[in-house]
């Protein structure tokens, strides 16, 4: 019998340089020297997908190795990024021709650069993609978390992504110990889910059923935001696993506090896999009540119950055939709340929002210690530092060598 291949995200840091008005990671960075090593990688099973996220994953000096052997694992690999480290990204795909590049882009220039605190951070993004486009990267494309400050965006990033022929992604607010956060919510949301409704006609529309199948997502982003039941079970921790930088194994990264199913710098897969600690985690899975809709949960569900989105697709594809355009307000929830018969601040207490929850990071004792001492910006913006002066003096070194090569061969 062939062994089942499962899902997996793999969360290689807590760094990141990127200051993002909806994520708080970049205060509480994980320790390099504790960072999930090739040694806890290569016990990791056989994968049919790997999401290699952070933090900012391009922090990590020797990813190409992870990447090397993550491939050894895993059938396809998709790094979700900031676009920041252009460099190191177009190296990266150059070594490995297939491996797909998410790059987080969240509004046009000014709503962009305002919401991940990036001087210049759209311009960097913006040009790491356009430079992945010459070279003919395969596998490229952005995503948007929308919320209230960018929805209005919504549209015309999306025309821009099949402008430059990149896949589109979309998730919207959320709060756990993953993001540092539990403050998020969506204020105004008849008009972010009017933009989606925009969205999601747009890519009925197409002739991609790629893009029919993404609309069905974006229509449970719209149930997302008004608090409602998923329309899809959550399977994580049973066919789908995270993997955080100290090589805790996790269902997702949406919990509100970090729920461990076993550590795999301590135990083999297997032990961990099926181990009672794993079992009472999927317990946990069984009976909750985030009903979370981000990509790293909805696409295996998709993939598993796939008559589900197919029928919906199906339907929706009729009605444009019949010049019936998506209507937000096929979902109850969203005609109630239009009628009045729901209040927003009924639909407030629905949400993952907490004002007075006290934040669970999920850092090791040793990554909350440095802490103590400098503010995660500060420990963060110095390693960038120091690796960024490390690599022009190796540059400058090697050029100096080559420079004397050159001169001591026009001597001779």
């Amino acid at each position: 019998m062939a062994e089942k291949k499962l899902n997996g995200t793999v969360i290689v840091t807590y760094r990141c340089n990127a200051r993002c008005t909806m994520c708080n990671r970049y205060k509480a960075p994980s320790r390099p020297d504790e960072e999930i090593s090739i040694e806890t990688i290569k016990k990791l099973p056989k994968m049919y997908f790997t999401n290699i996220t952070g933090g900012e994953p391009f922090i990590r000096e020797d990813l190409p190795e992870i990447v090397r052997e993550l491939y050894k694992k895993s059938d396809r690999i998709v790094i979700s990024t900031n676009g920041f480290f252009t460099d190191r990204i177009i190296k990266l795909c150059e070594e490995f021709p297939n491996v797909g590049i998410r790059i987080s882009i969240e509004g046009l220039e000014q709503t962009n650069n305002e919401i991940r605190g990036l001087n210049d951070g759209f311009n960097r993004g913006y040009s790491t993609l356009k430079k992945l486009v010459e070279m003919k990267h395969p596998d490229v494309g952005f995503g948007m978390t929308v919320q209230d400050k960018n929805a209005k965006d919504l549209i015309a990033l999306y025309d821009l992504s099949n402008e430059m022929g990149m896949e589109f992604a979309t998730a919207s607010l959320h709060n756990s110990f993953y993001f540092v956060e539990a403050k998020n919510i969506i204020h105004d949301r008849p008009m972010v889910a009017q933009e989606f409704e925009n969205l999601i006609n747009k890519l009925l529309e197409s002739k991609s059923p790629k893009k029919w199948f993404r609309a069905y997502f974006n229509h449970g982003l719209i149930n997302y935001i008004y608090g409602q039941k998923r329309l899809l079970p959550c399977d994580m921790a049973f066919d789908t696993f995270f993997i955080d930088p100290y090589g805790d194994v996790m269902p997702c990264n949406g919990t509100k506090c970090k729920e461990v199913m076993g550590n795999l710098n301590e135990q083999s897969w297997d032990e961990l896999w099926n181990s009672e600690k794993a079992e009472k985690v999927r317990n946990v899975v069984r009976h909750c009540s985030r009903n979370c809709w981000m990509i790293g949960s909805v696409s295996p569900a998709m993939h598993k119950y796939i008559w589900k989105p197919t029928w919906w697709v199906i339907k929706h594809k009729v009605k444009f055939w019949t010049k019936k355009k998506y209507s937000m307000y096929e979902l109850p929830i969203v005609r109630q709340y239009r009628d009045g018969k729901v209040t927003k601040e009924e639909l407030d207490k629905l949400s993952t929002c907490d004002l007075n929850a006290t934040i669970d990071n999920g850092l090791s004792e040793a990554s909350k210690e440095q802490l103590k001492h400098k503010s995660g910006e500060e420990i963060v913006d110095a390693d960038i530092e120091r690796q960024l002066k490390e690599n022009k003096d190796w540059k400058s070194f090697i050029i100096n060598i080559i420079w004397k090569i050159l001169k001591w061969y026009n001597n001779i």
